[in-house]
């Protein structure tokens, strides 16, 4: 009789799980204004993940576990907020916060605003803006940390200073701001990437301990790869869209994602408000700078908006989390999770986390819970809604 190892029981139920993700929606606001931007931090240190939104008028977040909703700013400019960075900069166990306001992308001279919020002893309470100059048309931003350790503001523009309403101009200058001492003085600021256009967001690739992290920035040229150096930011081409391509559009969203056997890839959704789910792996063969190899998951989405790339099914490996909104376009809405059990990128499968409920913003992930399984959390626009997709695989 042949022998089955644990490890092969192990690998089979892991297998089974994939084929089936189990997630519980549950509905955390259903008043949402638009829903630009999440993220999720411990706000007020009590070792939980608590859900930040930058909604249209306001800069709330909502507490776990209750869900409990406290409004830290209102109508910040005119104009509607639109993205958020949290994270904790200081090590203190509660997130520091900066949001992106005077969204505009018509005016790319006067528009867009970049504050940072100091927070009052009650964090619940309202907290005081710092506004920073800025670029026209402040879009998305994270807290990115630097080669001394410390965190800077990256903050990313849609479009160059004095750009027609396609982008046509400069390019959109992507700025990292230096925090001060003292966070109500000047904030120094460097440049990142000036040459893009169309710079619809970024992302993090994950750096051990305090080592200097990099980033994807995504825009009408395609995806690139920038990492700190002496010098400045070095850039790494992942994907170069010709301006006179008629297949290759530019990238929307970016997120950086990774297979079980350490091979990193790069997900988007292509063109800006598109409808494909797109992978892009190592060239296999070639400079080892060389393009990377494209590869389309779907061209279902209908104006795709969010990614978030993260181990939620207990894979060792990054499935891909894809929402879209129909706002542009309409149709029905949702969200999906992609997966592969295979080390070399091949095999995807997919399933609905919510199938026509959430017209999908934006999207992230956290383990809410403790049980290390991690939900997703979406902002929907059209859909007005905050939803909590608990993981059931720990169950």
């Amino acid at each position: 009789m042949k022998k089955i190892l644990p490890f092969a029981f192990f690998t089979a139920a892991v297998l089974a799980q994939a084929q089936t993700p189990q997630f519980k929606e549950q509905l955390i606001d259903g008043e949402v204004g638009i829903g630009y931007g999440l993220a999720v931090a411990d706000v007020n240190g009590d070792r939980r993940t608590d859900i930040l939104l930058a909604d249209s008028n306001e800069i709330v977040w909502y507490e776990n576990p209750t869900w409990k909703k406290h409004i830290i700013a209102e109508k910040l400019t005119e104009k509607d907020h639109v993205c958020i960075a949290a994270r904790d900069i200081d090590g203190d166990g509660k997130c520091e916060i900066a949001v992106g306001a005077g969204w505009n992308p018509g005016d790319t001279t006067g528009s867009g605003a970049v504050f940072y919020l100091i927070p009052p002893a009650d964090r619940t309470q309202k907290w005081e803006p710092v506004k920073l100059a800025h670029e026209p048309t402040t879009h998305r931003m994270k807290w990115v940390r630097n080669r001394a350790g410390r965190y800077d503001l990256v903050v990313v523009p849609l479009h160059g200073r004095g750009n027609d309403k396609n982008g046509e101009g400069a390019g959109a200058r992507t700025l990292a701001y230096h925090m001060p001492e003292d966070p109500r003085k000047e904030w120094n600021a460097t440049l990142v990437q000036g040459t893009m256009h169309k710079t619809h967001n970024l992302d993090i690739i994950p750096a051990p301990g305090t080592e200097a992290e990099s980033l994807l920035i995504c825009g009408r040229e395609g995806v690139v790869r920038l990492d700190q150096t002496d010098s400045g930011w070095k850039e790494q081409w992942i994907a170069q869209h010709p301006k006179d391509s008629t297949e290759l559009l530019g990238a929307g969203e970016v997120r950086y994602g990774a297979f079980s056997g350490g091979q990193p890839y790069v997900t988007t959704i292509e063109p800006m408000h598109g409808n494909q789910l797109v992978i892009y792996t190592p060239p296999s063969d070639g400079p080892k700078n060389g393009p990377w190899q494209r590869r389309v998951l779907t061209s279902d989405l209908v104006d795709g908006h969010a990614i978030a790339t993260h181990d939620l099914l207990g894979l060792n490996n990054r499935q891909i989390v894809v929402g879209w909104r129909a706002q542009q376009k309409i149709g029905k809405v949702g969200v999906k999770l992609f997966w592969t059990t295979k080390e070399d990128g091949n095999g995807w499968q997919n399933a609905f986390i919510d199938d026509g409920g959430m017209a999908c913003e934006d999207a992230v992930c956290a383990d809410l819970d403790g049980d290390h399984a991690l939900e997703i959390i979406g902002a929907g626009r059209r859909s007005k809604n905050l939803k909590i997709y608990w993981n059931q695989r720990n169950q």
